[in-house]
This record gives C-alpha cells, structure tokens and sequence, in this order.
C-alpha cells in the first residue's frame, strides 16, 4: 500500500516563507512524477508545481520565482513557499504518478496553509 503524508502547514504572514515536505511510502514501483496541488474554497483543485524523476520541473505563473520544489534520495519531496500571498492559502495535496506499464495516481490527505496577517 502506497502512503503519500504532508507535513509543514500553517498560519504564515503574508511575505513570509513556508515549507511543505511530503514523504512516499510503501510498494512504490518507478516514480513518473510528484508534484503539489492546492485546493482553495470554492475552487477546483490546481496544480502548484511538479517534478518528474529527472529532474524537470513545472510551476503554475502565479508562484514562479516565489515557489521552488526539491526531491531528494528517499522519495520526498519538498515545496519551498516564499514571499506567501494571501491568494496561496488553501489546502495543499501532495500527488504521485507512478507504476510499472500503468501508472496510478496517488494522493496524499492534504496540509492547510493559510496565509494571513
């Protein structure tokens, strides 16, 4: 069984720095991708920022150069949020895309980062 647990949210001011970790476990069979989400009130889910095993990485225009992702050696990942803006509060969903022939989408139960004064 697959596990994908977020960990680093909160409360932060607006213009501060805020770091998301999300660690994979179990019977993980070759990494395509891990990437974040974020869920806001009301809205639909939408895609932060990603990176496939590689190295390659993705990030919505609204936090380019504000957003960086890392991923080390132990299949965790790693979302660095600076110069946070109100607009980024929501909830954060960690998402794997991995598999041998079929690739599956595992998600993680999600980390609320608000961002407020």
């Amino acid at each position: 069984q697959v596990q994908l647990v977020e960990s680093g949210g909160g409360l932060v001011q607006p213009g501060g720095p805020l770091r998301l970790s999300c660690a994979a476990s179990g019977s993980i069979f070759s990494i395509s991708v891990m990437g974040w989400y974020r869920q806001a009130p009301g809205k639909q889910r939408v895609l932060v920022a990603s990176i496939i095993t590689g190295g390659t990485e993705m990030y919505a225009d609204s936090v380019k150069g504000r957003f960086t992702i890392s991923r080390d050696n132990a299949n965790t990942i790693y979302l660095q949020m600076n110069s946070v803006k109100p607009e980024d509060t929501g909830v954060y969903y960690c998402y794997m895309k991995a598999g041998l022939g079929v690739l599956w989408d595992y998600w993680g139960q999600g980390t609320q980062v608000t961002v407020s004064s």
